[in-house]
Formats: C-alpha cells, sequence, structure tokens
C-alpha cells in the first residue's frame, strides 16, 4: 500500500484538508511543510520542544471552529482550554501559560461571549494555567460563523522526559486511556437533532494530571503519545507508525466504547476508530512497564477504562491492522476526509 504524501490535487481548499485523514496530511506534508520546513518543525508533534538556556518547553497552538458552539458536556471555550493543554501534555509538558484569540463575527451575542469567556475561565483554572495574552477581531456579517478562537500554549518538560511522535519502538504495548467517540457524537447529536436513547456528552477534559501520573509510574516508560482528535484513533495510530517507522496490531475486543455511541455510530454508518476525542490519549510503552503505566491510568478519574489494545510490530510498509472480534483481520488506513468535519 502506497503511504508516500502527495501534493494535493485540484485548485481549491476543502473541507476535507482540516479532517485529519489523508486529504490534511497531502496539505500540510505535501504543500505547507515544504515551504516552511526547519528541524524543530519536522519532528511533527503536537508540540515543538524548545531549549531555552537548559530549560526545555513545551510550545503549541491551536484553533477551534466546532460547529455547535454549545454542545453536551462543554462548549467552544473549555474545548480550546483542554485541547491546548492535552497538545502540551502529549509532549510530557506541565501546561503554564495560554494566549487567547477571539475573532468574532459582527451581530455575535454578547450574552453568549460572555457565557464562553466564564467556561474559558473555569477550564484555566481547573487545570492551572493562566491566560496571559491575546487578541480581539471582529469581522462583517456572514464573513464567519460566531465565533472562532486560536489559542497557544507554553509548558516545561521536567528532566529527561523524551516523548515524540517517533519514538514508538517494535514491542511497545499500545495504551488507549478510555472510550472512544464521545465527543464527535456528542456534536454530531446536537448539531443534527438527533434524540438518542441514552445521553451521549463530550469528553472534553484537560489530560495533564493524568499524563503525570503515567509518567511517575514508570519514568523512561512512555516512548510516544497522542490524543486522538481529528480522525480520531485511527488517524493517530497512523501518523505515530509512520513517523516511527514501525507498523501496529490492535485488538478489536479490547478497545472500549460505550453502547450508546457505538449505536450512534452504527446509525449514521460511522466507524468508532474515526470518530473525535477530546479527553481520551493513546500512548505507546515499553513492555516491561505497560502493566504499571496501565495500573496508574486506571487509579486516576480520566483513565478508569483505560485498557491496552494494541502492540507495535516490525512491518516495512508501517501498517495499522485490526483484528476484528470475528476472528478476522483488516487495515486501519487513514480516510481521505472526516465524515464530522468542523468537529473542534
Amino acid at each position: 500500500m502506497d503511504h508516500s504524501v502527495h501534493r494535493p490535487s485540484g485548485t481549491e481548499v476543502l473541507l476535507a484538508h482540516g479532517s485529519g485523514g489523508r486529504s490534511m496530511h497531502q496539505l500540510v506534508d505535501g504543500l505547507i511543510i515544504p515551504h516552511l520546513n526547519n528541524p524543530l518543525l519536522a519532528r511533527m508533534d503536537d508540540q515543538a520542544v524548545l531549549d531555552i538556556s537548559g530549560v526545555r518547553l513545551g510550545f503549541t497552538t491551536d484553533s477551534f471552529v466546532v460547529d455547535p458552539l454549545f454542545f453536551p458536556g462543554g462548549d467552544i471555550g473549555a474545548l480550546a482550554v483542554n485541547g491546548t493543554v492535552n497538545d502540551l501534555a502529549m509532549g510530557g509538558a506541565r501546561p503554564l501559560y495560554l494566549s487567547l484569540a477571539l475573532i468574532l463575527e459582527e451581530g455575535f451575542a454578547l450574552a453568549e461571549l460572555e457565557r464562553i469567556l466564564l467556561s474559558i475561565r473555569g477550564a484555566a483554572e481547573a487545570c492551572g494555567v493562566q491566560i496571559v495574552t491575546g487578541d480581539t477581531k471582529v469581522v462583517h456579517r456572514g464573513s464567519a460563523d460566531k465565533l472562532f478562537i486560536n489559542t497557544a500554549g507554553v509548558g516545561v518538560i521536567a528532566g529527561e522526559t523524551r516523548i515524540t511522535c517517533s519514538g514508538a519502538a517494535v514491542g511497545d504495548r499500545i495504551l488507549l486511556s478510555g472510550t472512544l467517540g464521545d465527543h464527535g457524537m456528542a456534536i454530531m447529536s446536537r448539531r443534527e437533532g438527533f434524540q438518542f436513547e441514552a445521553p451521549i456528552e463530550s469528553d472534553t477534559a484537560p489530560l495533564w494530571s493524568l499524563v503525570e501520573a503515567m509518567l511517575a509510574a514508570a519514568p523512561g516508560a512512555i516512548h510516544a503519545m497522542r490524543d486522538p482528535t481529528r480522525g480520531g484513533l485511527a488517524s493517530a495510530v497512523n501518523e505515530i507508525a509512520q513517523h516511527s517507522a514501525v507498523g501496529m496490531r490492535l485488538q478489536e475486543q479490547a478497545i472500549p466504547v460505550r453502547e450508546p455511541v457505538r449505536g450512534a455510530c452504527e446509525m449514521l454508518g460511522l466507524d468508532p476508530l474515526y470518530v473525535a476525542n477530546e479527553g481520551k490519549l493513546i500512548a505507546l510503552v515499553h513492555p516491561a512497564h505497560a502493566e504499571r503505566v496501565l495500573a496508574a491510568a486506571q487509579s486516576h478519574p480520566l483513565g478508569r477504562d483505560a485498557r491496552l489494545i494494541g502492540t507495535v510490530v516490525e512491518d516495512a510498509e508501517h501498517l495499522v491492522v485490526l483484528d476484528t472480534a470475528f476472528g478476522g483481520s483488516r487495515i486501519v488506513d487513514l480516510l481521505a476526509g472526516d465524515p464530522l468535519p468542523r468537529i473542534c
């Protein structure tokens, strides 16, 4: 199978180019990176690691265009804080400071803006970060969709922690911190007006405290981490497999999915492996320490449903293969686009 990245075809940007799938990788790796490349950017992690006078800092940026702005379990404000904090945490960085830029559409209700700002403040206080700088822009009616948020985050990396998307090694166990698809299905239910028998809420949450507990359980044992947001678990493990030049073998029966989410995905023809999450992580852990790290995750409120779901294997094609519950197997590849655009 050809996993090479090509320049995007066509002459226009499409929604699929922001999906986390193959089209987005073609845009980023085939067009953006060639014009901006440098050694720090080339690592292609969720954050850059900056060594400044012997202090290692994690630095990241993110933008949020979720539709709708308010959804079961959260809103764009909490999502912006948690998503930025989580990108820092995936590199082992303790989050410290955030920036906040608001792009507002003329006519947006001030009451809704205040509600979102209160949510941002609450989320920042909950994970111990400060909003220390920002920017506000307003565009004409019809030039945006109510509100877009851009953030940047800075955190500090302690000791000798080295966690990178290219760090997975053959034999590593694949740890998933909880159930899949909650965020994506919560967004879909509100966006499309679906009523499910059991409520589905977003899993948006700041993951640093969970990461800290896992790191403390076995220092140096975690080689790579990703939070499976756009494109879901499937995109995250494919990215790590490609950057680490390894293959992965997943066990379908070990992957936790809540029954309401599974039912909603079946109704909509979606695979939970590709549905976005905003409060979960995957970690590639040295096999000798995997059970210890798993126990640490399961003892944390955000990791109660953590499972070991697979193993890193040697594979020249860097494929991700799923052993199904029916005894067969299938390749888990990147989708061209995302069936759920504007999910974060």
